[in-house]
């Protein structure tokens, strides 16, 4: 259903509740709100209602009259005319509405029309909301694996949802370049530098074994001439700092080739350097939400919902972790984004609250809630049927770019050989998208790589990509003028599966924004494989170039439609839209 009949329909049966009430005195409609559903069961019919199972008792009659009267009423509603072609009463009391065909087929034109911006919510510069997006946040200290590609994945996914339905989006990767893990890294370079491996005395305990560790040594060593530099590998501010870099380039890197992009990164380093931690915690005691124990500081965490109080600076003086994320969340709010979203692993449960609750003491005016959080899970990686855990190049895990380039991979046949590297890496990128937005953050995910590499319709990815491409395809060999589409008359489009594919088209854009309010990117995969498989039933059940020139015209521009909702959808997603394959 598109949003403006679902919303004329709920109108409709708000006049309806309205007047049964003013007839009968002992009803009262003033706070009822009508809600239509899409029914479980889509032979039901289109959109269900629930009032009279809400309201009968107050209103003294039983369930089922009520909601005759109700159906009675909305089918007799001037403004139901062209739009319902049915109400009927089922159960104990609910309210099923079917959509005439003529208000489904109007979809075609109105697609037509709005092209790229079908779906999306109209906003005026002035009226739109500004929401930051933080994800990945990965520390410098190696390649980003799998995890950091699936929130890669959902926080730009989640982005783009969200500017359909009017947001301005800021994308923000913030670097923890400071602590004890960036100090260890310095080490563990500084020891190949000196000519140390992993097991030989001397390497530090606490060092990466990865083999990018001897890359950064040996591209720390080289001078601009490539020739050996004579350089100190016992220089660690120097080795922290290029090595840091370099792997910034690294991680920079990994992103472009998922197609990412960020906005702004923010160093978590500038926190100390510009005061911004000391201020957070002499606020915090100012405010009167700390107190010392056992030489160490501790922040009253439990006053907004932890289950225990928190260390914010331990005995020798140095900071827990999640005290510059205080800082840093509060530069958030005073930057304006009155709405923030982490995308992070699981693993950063615990520091919702510890976060929340400073934030509560210092941002004035900062909802409960702020900032909001989509935690993932973890994602295992399964190849030739076996789980992957290792990767030569980062030693203890698998690299988002062994991920694309295994995706990207196909069996060698004459037509894969002529393939470019490019190539691969968009096939990689596209697979590597689709499957990872293609689950609920909160559950985990196999990855199966050999799966991703398929060309066929167990695929996922490839099965909404070949529905585009046939479309390109079928357009190409009618070869008429698509602008004229638009004044298609498609009321001949009454079959079961043209029907289907006009309900599915007109979902879109509420599929869009209930994707944005549930910070859901899953939904609209889903969705794009369900229009995918609408198209293809449709393809197979009716011959489109037929000799008819009425119904051939109809029908090129339902498929006109639904190549352009595919793409839509794809371009959200971030995977391109084939024009063949």
């Amino acid at each position: 259903m598109l949003p403006a009949q679902t919303q004329i329909i709920e109108a409709i049966f708000t006049d309806a509740v309205r007047e049964l009430a003013h007839s009968a005195p002992s009803s009262d409609a003033t706070d009822i709100s009508i809600t239509l559903e899409r029914p479980k069961i889509a032979a039901h019919g289109d959109l269900a209602s629930t009032v009279a199972l809400q309201q009968a008792k107050a209103w003294g009659v039983s369930a089922r009259r009520l909601a005759q009267q109700l159906a009675d009423a909305v089918q007799a509603h001037p403004r139901a005319c062209g739009l319902i072609e049915s109400v009927e009463v089922a159960g104990p009391g609910f309210i099923n509405v079917r959509i005439s065909a003529q208000a489904k087929q109007t979809v075609v034109a109105q697609i037509l029309a709005q092209k790229a911006q079908f779906g999306w919510k109209p906003s005026t510069p002035k009226g739109r909301q500004r929401v930051l997006i933080e994800f990945v946040s990965a520390n410098p200290t190696g390649p980003l694996h799998v995890g950091h590609a699936r929130q890669a994945v959902l926080g730009d996914v989640l982005a783009n949802l969200l500017a359909t339905q009017g947001w301005q989006v800021q994308r923000e990767y913030y670097y923890n370049d400071a602590g004890v893990q960036i100090q260890n890294l310095a080490l563990s370079v500084a020891a190949r530098a000196r000519g140390l491996q992993p097991g030989d005395a001397g390497w530090p305990d606490a060092a990466y074994h990865g083999e990018y560790i001897a890359d950064i040594a040996r591209d720390y060593l080289m001078d601009e001439e490539g020739k050996s530099d004579a350089g100190d590998a016992n220089a660690l501010e120097h080795i922290r700092l290029f090595a840091v870099a370099y792997l910034r380039r690294e991680q920079d890197a990994d992103l472009q080739a998922l197609g990412v992009r960020f906005d702004q990164y923010y160093l978590e380093s500038s926190l100390y350097r510009t005061g911004r931690v000391d201020a957070t915690v002499q606020a915090l005691c100012a405010a009167g939400k700390t107190y010392m124990r056992e030489g160490a500081l501790w922040l009253k965490t439990t006053e907004e919902g932890d289950d225990k109080d928190r260390v914010m600076r331990k005995s020798d003086g140095s900071y827990t972790y999640f005290v510059p994320d205080i800082a840093y969340h509060l530069t958030k709010w005073e930057r304006g984004f009155t709405r923030a979203i982490n995308v992070q692993g699981a693993d950063h449960h615990g520091t919702v609250a510890r976060v929340r609750g400073g934030l509560q003491q210092l941002a004035r005016g900062a909802p409960k809630g702020y900032p909001e959080y989509v935690l993932h899970k973890m994602v295992t990686v399964v190849r030739d049927g076996q789980e992957v855990k290792l990767s030569k190049r980062a030693g203890a895990y698998v690299t988002v770019r062994d991920l694309i380039e295994w995706s990207g991979a196909r069996a060698p046949t004459e037509e894969n050989a002529l393939l470019d590297e490019g190539e691969a890496i968009r096939r990689g990128r596209d697979a590597v998208r689709f499957f990872l937005a293609s689950r609920r953050a909160d559950t985990e995910f196999v990855f199966d790589v050999d799966l991703a590499a398929q060309q066929n319709d167990q695929n996922p990815v490839y099965y909404v990509q070949y529905a585009h491409a046939r479309i390109c395809s079928v357009l190409a060999q009618w070869g008429g003028e698509e602008e004229r589409l638009i004044n298609a008359d498609v009321t001949v489009l009454t079959s079961e599966s043209e029907r289907a594919l006009l309900s599915c088209l007109a979902d879109y854009p509420d599929l869009l924004r209930r994707a944005a309010d549930e910070l859901a990117p899953h939904m609209l995969t889903f969705y794009l494989r369900a229009l995918a498989s609408c198209f293809h039933s449709f393809y197979n059940a009716e011959r489109i170039l037929v000799d008819e020139a009425l119904r051939r015209t109809a029908r090129i521009a339902l498929i006109a439609a639904t190549r352009q909702v595919l793409a839509n959808g794809l371009a959200v997603v971030g995977v391109r839209a084939p024009v063949k394959m």
